[in-house]
């Protein structure tokens, strides 16, 4: 972060200040010396972005155009309101949106939810000029849009940052046109990084108390070093206004699949092969695994590039070529951002010991879980019936695994409910020691004392789970 000493928050002027970054109070860095500044850097290369669509039938000649983000004609709830019960008919939907060129050629970032399937596209720019924008290509897992218009003209272009660098309660300008307002110019903080909102599988939002509204989505989240760090996407409202919280998707992220848009219109995502899941703080150290971090694989898919490789379910993956992986969701990101066909390292924790196994990435495919359906076969002391795992339990559970013993009932408020067992759990381990059958399970239970608890390693789902039973 940088710390802008007193009195640089001048009306005008572009006067530079000396500050200290965060990270290295005896470093000095240049900046801006007032959001002034900052926005007359960037405010050229934003652009407004209007899209247009036919919808054939399905509702409403006005209907509401529904999108995670809101960002539709600033009048639409207005007619919606009297017109709503209209006929049914073909109709055109309109959305609203931002974006920013990257480079002089006329190729404009913003998000796919602006521009998704529009039949035709206008980008306004600050002087009032107007152009045709053609998609080049988009991304709807990270909501990213490439467009582009084309001239003989070379176009205002932005600088981007690192948002790896930012820090939490550094300053941050949004650029837009909030409910069609063109070039409104916002100022905030970094609130948080590495938000979750449930958009995708690659959330990893800047959230901002910079004021965002439908019609932001798509322009710049900028520093005061006038570079953009995000690309302003979604709001948490209630009401549909800005409430302080605003999410913008860190450039570090866009920067790769922006890449791919533009050579090939598409993004292609690395492969591994495998159902992943974070560890639990019992888990990491069931696992021995020290500092708690890593992603522990649930499934290996057959014939896949872990599989392959050589890499088990219960394995822990704690680094890939090198780069330490923090949770499971990190990895996902890194894997997907290899490239297809290339050769990785992966370090992996195996029963408490280190291993690294080589691995060809593939082009990424897509999983489905399965429901748990099971009956009672036998019961135990533990206020639980279990059953061997058969072929038609592991097909009905949709598990790869082959052995182990199936929770098929558990009695409100026993042992095993108690310790969070649950109908469906699939028990692997008792005690460290591998339960391949009923047998194997039956004899090391009777091992255990009155009173005693014992460490189970449990599959639900798709995941692994490491619970304490007392007998």
């Amino acid at each position: 972060m940088v710390s802008i000493v007193a009195g640089t928050f001048l009306a005008a002027g572009f006067n530079i200040t000396q500050g200290t970054s965060a990270s290295n109070p005896s470093s000095t860095v240049m900046v801006p010396a007032s959001f002034t500044d900052v926005a007359k850097m960037v405010s050229a290369a934003v652009v407004n972005i209007r899209a247009e669509k036919t919808v054939k039938g399905g509702g409403p000649v006005l209907r509401h155009f529904q999108n995670p983000f809101g960002d539709k004609d600033p009048f639409h709830d207005f007619f919606e309101r009297f017109f709503g019960d209209t006929p049914r008919r073909d109709h055109k939907q309109r959305s609203l949106g931002s974006g920013f060129f990257i480079n002089k050629d006329g190729y404009i970032v913003t998000n796919n939810h602006v521009i998704e399937d529009a039949d035709k596209i206008k980008v306004k720019l600050k002087n009032g000029k107007e152009y045709d924008a053609k998609i080049v290509g988009r991304d709807a897992k990270t909501e990213i849009a490439l467009i582009k218009v084309d001239s003989r003209r070379d176009f205002p272009t932005v600088k981007l940052g690192d948002s790896d660098d930012l820090e939490i309660g550094e300053w941050v300008l949004a650029i837009g046109s909030p409910f069609g307002l063109e070039h409104t110019v916002t100022a905030g903080i970094v609130s948080a990084k590495g938000r979750v909102i449930g958009s995708g599988p690659y959330d990893d939002f800047i959230q901002t108390d910079a004021s965002i509204n439908p019609g932001n989505s798509g322009g710049p989240l900028i520093n005061m070093k006038g570079k953009v760090v995000g690309i302003n996407t979604a709001i948490f409202s209630r009401s549909g206004g800005n409430i302080g919280i605003g999410f913008a998707i860190p450039i570090n992220l866009a920067s790769g699949i922006i890449k791919q848009l533009k050579a090939s219109g598409t993004v292609t995502r690395g492969w591994l092969g495998v159902s992943i899941q974070d560890l639990t703080p019992e888990l990491g150290e069931y696992y021995g695994v020290k500092d708690g971090k890593g992603a522990l694989v649930g499934e290996v898919f057959k014939g896949d590039p872990a599989d392959i490789a050589g890499i088990k379910p219960k394995d822990v993956i704690i680094e890939v070529d090198g780069d330490k992986v923090e949770d499971s969701r990190d990895l996902s990101q890194k894997i997907a951002e290899i490239p297809v066909e290339e050769k990785i390292a992966i370090k992996v924790v195996r029963a408490g010991k280190e291993r690294t196994f080589q691995a060809n990435i593939t082009k990424r495919t897509e999983s489905k879980e399965g429901i748990a359906l099971k009956r009672p076969v036998e019961e135990t002391e533990f206020g639980m019936a279990v059953s061997a795992l058969t072929t038609e339990l592991a097909r009905r559970l949709n598990t790869s695994e082959t052995e182990g013993v199936v929770v098929v009932t558990v009695e409100e408020g026993g042992p095993a409910d108690q310790a969070d067992l649950q109908e469906g759990d699939i028990i692997l381990e008792i005690d460290h020691k591998p339960v391949r059958t009923l047998e194997d399970y039956h004899s090391q239970i009777k091992k255990v004392k009155k009173g005693e608890a014992i460490p189970l390693l449990v599959k639900r789902r798709n995941g692994f789970l490491a619970l304490n039973i007392t007998k």
